[in-house]
């Protein structure tokens, strides 16, 4: 007789192998899309680093629509600014510290179909310039990863942005509302490469 529930053994190499497609697959972003800094060039990926997976930093949370909120302009690494607008903020506990979670929606982004439903989440810790970016990293949701008043953020998911890499990027900027008096060792670490300029 099967059972529809996973062993704790089972769900921990499922969690793994997810962690690992979605680096896989983040990597290849980077040789698939004309813009990125290693467009159709693998030299430097090799200095790409990562922790290891961790289950605590797959949260759930709570989530809280912010419909009254105000279009605002983020800024960049560049000097420019993009337009964006509070989508929601999620609530979560990481390593028992409570930790407000900022999710923003570009206004840029939503008027085209493939990235209409795309939210974006910027944020800085307490990692930043030891072992992680000192910019910041980013984490990308989908509305349809919102579950009436919950949502599950993996900060295991979480990344670089192309600044890291290179020089010319317009990245933004974690606002400071996303700036977590937390250590987040999870996600991609600092690129241990030489950065181009």
């Amino acid at each position: 007789m099967t059972t529809p529930f996973l062993t704790f053994a089972q769900s921990k190499r499922a969690f793994k192998k997810n962690v690992k497609e979605f680096r896989k697959h983040y990597k290849q972003e980077f040789l698939d899309e004309a813009r990125s800094p290693f467009y159709n060039n693998k030299k430097g990926m090799d200095d790409m680093r990562f922790y290891k997976a961790k289950r605590k930093y797959k949260l759930s949370a709570t989530f809280k629509r912010t419909p009254e909120a105000i279009p605002f302009k983020m800024s960049t690494y560049s000097g420019n600014t993009q337009d964006y607008i509070l989508f929601g903020i999620a609530t979560v506990y990481i390593n028992t510290k409570k930790v407000p979670v900022h999710i923003y929606q570009s206004l840029r982004l939503k008027e085209l179909e493939e990235y209409k439903d795309h939210l974006f989440i910027p944020f800085n810790d307490l990692t930043n310039d030891e072992s992680t970016y000192g910019g910041g990293r980013y984490i990308d949701l989908k509305m349809s990863d919102i579950k009436g008043n919950k949502v599950v953020i993996d900060f295991n998911r979480c990344y670089n942005p192309w600044c890291a890499f290179s020089d010319g990027y317009n990245c933004p900027v974690p606002p400071k509302e996303n700036h977590f008096e937390v250590k987040i060792e999870a996600g991609e670490k600092i690129f241990a490469g030489k950065k181009k300029k």
